[in-house]
């Protein structure tokens, strides 16, 4: 199985590209073969014109990725409530698979953390991705991982600390791909003959 993982800031010591790489890590374990477009890579991608049919070849990467992929696990980081320009270009290339036979992300699971220094604005990036997976067909996981990297006094790095959430966001990417499509979706057809 093949998992993509999207997401990351240009910031080196980025908190979302970090706790991108622990779900990656943790569906690694599980069996996955993952691939990565973070930071750096997302940096390449011009911004998204729906009108030019030329892309650039960081672009096509990127789309024949997620045309193959299995699922995907998107990690934001959260700027005033929301993601990232960069992130935010970055998924708009899922309309190039706006035509193809599984559409955008159709029939993925689609694992969502998202971080930010403090809550309200982690929590409320988590509800906009989720809004964003729907809108491109895919199946958010049950769980979301929200990472507040604002200073609490706690000794630790919050990333480490929510290691064993990052790992179920990828458990439950892998699981609903090993059942062969997202529970949710095995119930409405087993409902609907």
């Amino acid at each position: 199985m093949y998992i993509v993982g999207i997401g990351g800031t240009l910031s080196p010591s980025s908190s979302s590209e970090r706790a991108l790489h622990g779900a990656l890590d943790a569906a690694r374990r599980l069996g996955a073969w993952t691939e990565a477009f973070t930071g750096e890579r997302m940096r390449t991608l011009p911004m998204y014109d729906p009108v030019s049919l030329e892309r650039a070849p960081a672009a096509r990467e990127l789309v024949d990725a997620l045309r193959i992929a299995d699922g995907v696990i998107i990690s934001s980081a959260a700027y005033h409530g929301s993601l990232s320009g960069l992130l935010k270009n970055t998924l708009d290339y899922v309309e190039d698979l706006a035509r193809e036979e599984r559409a955008y992300l159709s029939d993925r699971p689609i694992g969502l953390i998202s971080v930010a220094s403090g809550w309200q604005g982690a929590v409320h990036n988590l509800a906009g991705l989720r809004a964003i997976t729907h809108s491109l067909r895919g199946w958010p996981t049950p769980y979301g991982c929200v990472v507040n990297t604002a200073p609490t006094g706690l000794p630790g790095d919050p990333i480490d600390q929510h290691a064993s959430d990052l790992a179920l966001v990828a458990e439950q990417v892998v699981t609903a791909v090993g059942q062969g499509c997202p529970p949710a979706r095995r119930l409405v057809r087993g409902s609907h003959g």
